[in-house]
C-alpha cells in the first residue's frame, strides 16, 4: 500500500477510538540530542537528561522489579521470578561503549562440602543495610529453582569475600503475589526497617500494635461480595505497614487500612508516605477509590475494607489520603532527597504508575499535622512500565521497567552535568505547622506503652482543629485500659471530645454500654455542630450500632427521635450515613425520605475532579484506557446508588408506587458503564431488594428492575445482554490472519449481523454510515470503494504506521510540568476545547492558553487498536463485509453469497 493510499485511508478509519500507544509528546529526553529509542519516548522536564543503561530481558535475565544500592555502589536488582543480580555501573559521563558489568547472585553457605550454591530470588524488595541485603521475597509459588516461602530475609557476607554466605528468615510473610509482602526500606534514623505488604498477606503477629488491633469492618452499609470473587475471603486490617530492628528481634505495626502499596517513602521531613492502588473492578461505584497518596503517621488506618465496605475519607476513624491521583497501579516510591537535583525535586516524594507509564513528582506542602499535596509529571513514556527506582551513591535517579515476564530496561536519569551539590533539607513548613507535628508525634510516643500521663496529655487534644490530631489523640487513648477513662468519656460535656470519646468506647468497650453510648451522643445539640462534627457523630452511632447490634426499643426511639428530623441533610456524605443508621433502625419514614433525595441526588464535585483526572489517562494506554473511557462515557450516579443500595436493606415503608420507583431506578444504573465487578455489584444490590417484596409481586418486580439487562457467564459472572454484542471466542487479530479470514469466500455474510457488529464495537460512536453514526469522525459509506480489504484492517490493526494530520492527536504541555492529552477541537483567544473521550466526545476540557507551554502532535495514531479483537471470525467477516458494502444491503458482497 502506497503512502498516498495510506494517509487517505487513515482519513477514513481514524477516530475509531482516542486510545494512544505513546505518549504524544516524544520531545528530546534532555538536551544533549539522544537518538536511542528507549530514551527518546521519554517526556522529561527541562535540563534533566535520560540514559538507556542496560536491557535484563534482552540478556535472558528476566523482567526486573526491585532494586538496591550496596555499600560499594553497586546495584542490586531482582528479576520477579528468578535471581538476584549485582550491577556495577559506569558513571555518570562515561563512553557510551562502557557497557554495565552484571552477575549473577548465587549463595555460598559456609560448612557445605558439595559447594552447591543456593540460589535467591523472587524478590518485591531489596534493602542494603547495616552491612546486609534485606530481601522481601514474594514466593509466587511457581516451582522455579529459586523458590522460598516468602517472608523477610537478611543475607550476610560472614568471611569478607564480597559474596552473600548467610540466609537468616527474620519474618515468615503469609501471602504471595502482586498482593503480597513487597519493599523494605530503612528509617530515617538509620535504626530500622519499614516493612509494607499487600491485603492477601496475613498480618504476622506483632510485639505492639501502634494502630490498636481491634479492627473490624465497622460498616452497616449492605454487605455485597464482590460479583467476580477478589477479595472476599479477606477480613481486616487490609495491607499494612511494619517496623522492625535490624536482626528482627522486635516487630510493631505502624499503619493499615491500605488495599495493596507496592513501597513506602520518607520526605525530607522523616514523614512516611505511600501509594495506594485502587480496586479498579470497583470502577463506577460509589466505594471506588481512587490512587491515592497517603501520609502515614503512626498509628493511622485509612480504612479500606474489601467488597463495598470501604470506608469514606471523611470518617473519622481513619484518615484521609492528601492526595488522589485516579486510575492506575502504584509501585515504587522514593524520595529525592539524596538526589543531586535543584531543590524542588529533591523535596517531596516519587510515585510511580506501572499502567500509565507516569513518574510522579508529589509536592508536598506542610499543613497543620499534614500536608496537602499535588502531581505533577516528571518522566512519562509508552509502553514505560515502571517497576522501582532509587537514587545511586552518584545521586542519579535509576528506575526499572518491566514486570510480569515483559520487556524490562534499567535507566538512568540526571540534571545538567550531575554535579549540583545535596545540602541538608530544612522543612518548608511554618512553626506552627512544625509545632503541629510534633504536638502529633508527641501524642504517638503513648502507642509504646500504657502510660499514666497519657490521658492528661492527651484528652484535650480530642477537640484540637487538626484532624491528624485528633485522630492521634483517640488512639493514645485507646492505648489506655478502658477502666481508666470510660467514666471520663460517658461524662464528658464538650461536644467534640465527647464524640472522640465515645468513637473510641464504641471500638474498646463492652457490649452492654450500648445505650449509654447512645444516649451520651444524643445529648449533644445537633444543630450547633459543623457539617464535619455531624458527620463524625453519626459515624460513631454507626460504629456502635455495627460493633453492638440493634439497640434496646428505649434507645431505638430515642435515636429515631434524634435523627429523623434531621434527615436528609442534603448534603452527599451526611445523607449517606443518615440512611444507613436510619434503615438499621428501621425508622418509619426513611424510605420515602430516601426515595425523595434519591429523585434529586446530584454527585459531588470530588466526584467529577477525580473523573477529569481520569480523562487524562485514557489516551495513554490502550488496554486500561478503554475501560476508563467507556465509564466517563456513561458515568453512573454514585449518589443515586448508594441510597438505592442501602434501601435494599429496608423492609417496612413501603408503597406500591415507592416500589416501582425504586425497582426501575436499576434500569438505569445497568445501563451504565464501570468497572469488572459493577454491573454485578448492580445486580446483587437488586436482587438483595427483591427479597423484601411480597412473593406474589417478584415476577413484576423481577422484570421492572432489569433482570433481563443482565446475563450470568462463566463462574457465575455477570454480562450486559446488549443486542449485536460479539459472542467471541475473540483474539489477537494479526494482519496476514484476518486478511486470510476475511478473504475465505466461504459462508453467507449477514448484513444485519455486521451492522450490530459495527456500533457493539463502538465504529458508529466517532463514524458515519449512510447518515446514522457519530460525526467527530470521516464518512464511512465510501469507504469500500476506495480500499481493499487489506488496508482496512492495516489500518485498523496497525494504525500507528501512518497517521493523517488532520486526526492527529494534540498533546498540551502546561507550565506546572504536566500534560493533557486529547484532539483539539476548537479554540478561542484564551482556551483550547479538547475532547479526551471518544465515547463522549461532546465533553469538552478548557485548557487556558496561558498555562500552555507547547503544542505537539502526537506521533501515534488516535484511532483505537485491537477493536475487533473481541470478533471471532465469522463476525470478523460480517463487520468487514459490512465495512465494504457502505451499509448497503444490496452491495455485490452479499450478492455474492446467495443473499
Amino acid at each position: 500500500m502506497n503512502k498516498y493510499s495510506s494517509s487517505m485511508l487513515s482519513l477514513f478509519l481514524a477516530l475509531f477510538g482516542f486510545i494512544l500507544f505513546g505518549t504524544s509528546c516524544k520531545q528530546s529526553a534532555g538536551d544533549k540530542g539522544e537518538t536511542d529509542p528507549k530514551v527518546a519516548k521519554l517526556k522529561l522536564p527541562k535540563g534533566f537528561h535520560a540514559e538507556h543503561l542496560y536491557s535484563p530481558t534482552d540478556n535472558d535475565q528476566g523482567s526486573w522489579v526491585a532494586m538496591t544500592f550496596d555499600d560499594k555502589g553497586r546495584m542490586i536488582a531482582c528479576d520477579q521470578y528468578g535471581y538476584l543480580y549485582r550491577v556495577t555501573l559506569p558513571p555518570v559521563g562515561a563512553d557510551t561503549t562502557e557497557k554495565p558489568k552484571v552477575e549473577r547472585l548465587e549463595i555460598n553457605m559456609p560448612g557445605d562440602t558439595s559447594h552447591a550454591k543456593i540460589k535467591m530470588g523472587l524478590a518485591h524488595g531489596l534493602l542494603y543495610a547495616f552491612n546486609s541485603l534485606y530481601v522481601t521475597v514474594n514466593d509466587e509459588g511457581e516451582g522455579t529453582d529459586v523458590t522460598r516461602p516468602s517472608g523477610l530475609y537478611r543475607l550476610q557476607d560472614t568471611n569478607g569475600d564480597d559474596q552473600f554466605d548467610k540466609i537468616t528468615l527474620m519474618k515468615r510473610l503469609e501471602g504471595q503475589g502482586e498482593h503480597g509482602p513487597h519493599s523494605v526500606i530503612l528509617s530515617p534514623d538509620k535504626k530500622s526497617l519499614y516493612i509494607v505488604a499487600g491485603n492477601f498477606t496475613d498480618l504476622p503477629e506483632m510485639d505492639n500494635y501502634r494502630l490498636p488491633n481491634t479492627w473490624k469492618n465497622d460498616n452497616l452499609f449492605p454487605l455485597m461480595l464482590d460479583p467476580n470473587g477478589f477479595g472476599n475471603d479477606r477480613e481486616p486490617p487490609g495491607g499494612w505497614i511494619a517496623k522492625t530492628d535490624a536482626d528482627g528481634s522486635k516487630w510493631e505495626l505502624i499503619s493499615a487500612g491500605f488495599r495493596n502499596p507496592f513501597d513506602i517513602a520518607f520526605n525530607e521531613d522523616g514523614e512516611l508516605f505511600t501509594y495506594d492502588s485502587d480496586m479498579e473492578w470497583d470502577m463506577g461505584t460509589p466505594w471506588y477509590r481512587p490512587t491515592r497518596i497517603c501520609h502515614v503517621p503512626s498509628g493511622s488506618d485509612f480504612g479500606y475494607r474489601e467488597n463495598d465496605g470501604k470506608w469514606s475519607p471523611t470518617y473519622p476513624d481513619n484518615l484521609p489520603a492528601v492526595l488522589n491521583i485516579g486510575p492506575g497501579s502504584p509501585t515504587n516510591v522514593m524520595s529525592g532527597n539524596n538526589a543531586r537535583f535543584p531543590e524542588k525535586y529533591r523535596r517531596g516524594i516519587y510515585a510511580f504508575d506501572w499502567s500509565y507509564g507516569i513518574i510522579y513528582h508529589i509536592d508536598l506542602e506542610p499543613q497543620g499535622a499534614s500536608y496537602t499535596a499535588k502531581a505533577e509529571e516528571f518522566i512519562s513514556g509508552s509502553p514505560l512500565p515502571l517497576t522501582d527506582g532509587a537514587i545511586g551513591p552518584d545521586g542519579a535517579f535509576y528506575f526499572l521497567v518491566g514486570g510480569r515476564r515483559i520487556q524490562s530496561d534499567l535507566y538512568r536519569v540526571y540534571y545538567g552535568d550531575n554535579d549540583l551539590k545535596n545540602e541538608p533539607l530544612s522543612s518548608n513548613g511554618s512553626s506552627k505547622e512544625m509545632d503541629a507535628r510534633k504536638t502529633r508525634q508527641k501524642l504517638e510516643a503513648f502507642q509504646e506503652k500504657p502510660d499514666p500521663t497519657a490521658l492528661d496529655v492527651a484528652w484535650p487534644y480530642l477537640k484540637d482543629e487538626d484532624r491528624f490530631i485528633r485522630y492521634a489523640a483517640r488512639i493514645a487513648v485507646e492505648h489506655q485500659p478502658v477502666s481508666e477513662w470510660q467514666d471520663k468519656a460517658l461524662s464528658e460535656k464538650d461536644p467534640e471530645t465527647l464524640i472522640q470519646s465515645m468513637l473510641a468506647l464504641a471500638r474498646d468497650g463492652d457490649k452492654s454500654l450500648e445505650g449509654r453510648i447512645i444516649g451520651a451522643l444524643t445529648s449533644i445539640d445537633y444543630k450547633q455542630l459543623s457539617a464535619s462534627q455531624k458527620i463524625d457523630l453519626v459515624r460513631t452511632i454507626e460504629v456502635t450500632l455495627s460493633r453492638m447490634g440493634q439497640p434496646a426499643a428505649a434507645t431505638r426511639t430515642q435515636l429515631i427521635s434524634y435523627l429523623d428530623p434531621n434527615y436528609p441533610a442534603n448534603e452527599n456524605e451526611l445523607d449517606r450515613e443518615l440512611s444507613k443508621v436510619l434503615v438499621f433502625v428501621d425508622a418509619p419514614q426513611v424510605v420515602s425520605k430516601t426515595m425523595d433525595l434519591i429523585a434529586k441526588a446530584k454527585d459531588d464535585d470530588s466526584v467529577q475532579k477525580t473523573a477529569t483526572r481520569s480523562s487524562d489517562l485514557i489516551l495513554r494506554n490502550p488496554q486500561y484506557g478503554m475501560d476508563v473511557a467507556n465509564m466517563l462515557a456513561k458515568a453512573p450516579p454514585a449518589q443515586q446508588i448508594y441510597l438505592a443500595s442501602v434501601l435494599s436493606k429496608a423492609k417496612n415503608g413501603w408503597t406500591p408506587e415507592l416500589r416501582e420507583k425504586y425497582f426501575k431506578l436499576y434500569g438505569t444504573f445497568l445501563s451504565r458503564k464501570g468497572g469488572n465487578s459493577y454491573l454485578g455489584y448492580m445486580d446483587e444490590a437488586r436482587k438483595a431488594a427483591l427479597e423484601n417484596v411480597p412473593k406474589a409481586q417478584l415476577a413484576h418486580y423481577n422484570t421492572i428492575s432489569g433482570d433481563s439487562l443482565v446475563a450470568v457467564g462463566e463462574r457465575g459472572r455477570r454480562r450486559a445482554v446488549t443486542a449485536g454484542a460479539p459472542k467471541g471466542p475473540g483474539r489477537n487479530w494479526k494482519l496476514d490472519e484476518a486478511v486470510q479470514v476475511v478473504q475465505d469466500p466461504s459462508g453467507k455474510r449477514d448484513f444485519k449481523r455486521g451492522k450490530e457488529l459495527y456500533s457493539a464495537i463502538l465504529c458508529s460512536s466517532c463514524h458515519s454510515m449512510r447518515g446514522e453514526g457519530g460525526s467527530i469522525g470521516p464518512d464511512l459509506t465510501q469507504l469500500g470503494t476506495r480500499f481493499s480489504d487489506k488496508d482496512i484492517l492495516e489500518s485498523i490493526i496497525d494504525p500507528s504506521k501512518e497517521i493523517s494530520d488532520q486526526y492527529a492527536a494534540k498533546n498540551f504541555v502546561l507550565k506546572d510540568g504536566s500534560t493533557v492529552l486529547g484532539r483539539l477541537v476548537r479554540e478561542d483567544d484564551g482556551k483550547y476545547y479538547v475532547s479526551q473521550n471518544p465515547f463522549a466526545p461532546q465533553t469538552l476540557r478548557e485548557v487556558s492558553k496561558s498555562e500552555v507551554v507547547s503544542v505537539k502532535n502526537s506521533e501515534s495514531s488516535i484511532m483505537l487498536a485491537g477493536l475487533i479483537n473481541r470478533l471471532n471470525p465469522e463476525e470478523l467477516k460480517d463487520l468487514m463485509a459490512y465495512l465494504m458494502s457502505g451499509g448497503d444491503e444490496n452491495n455485490k458482497v452479499y450478492q455474492a453469497n446467495g443473499q
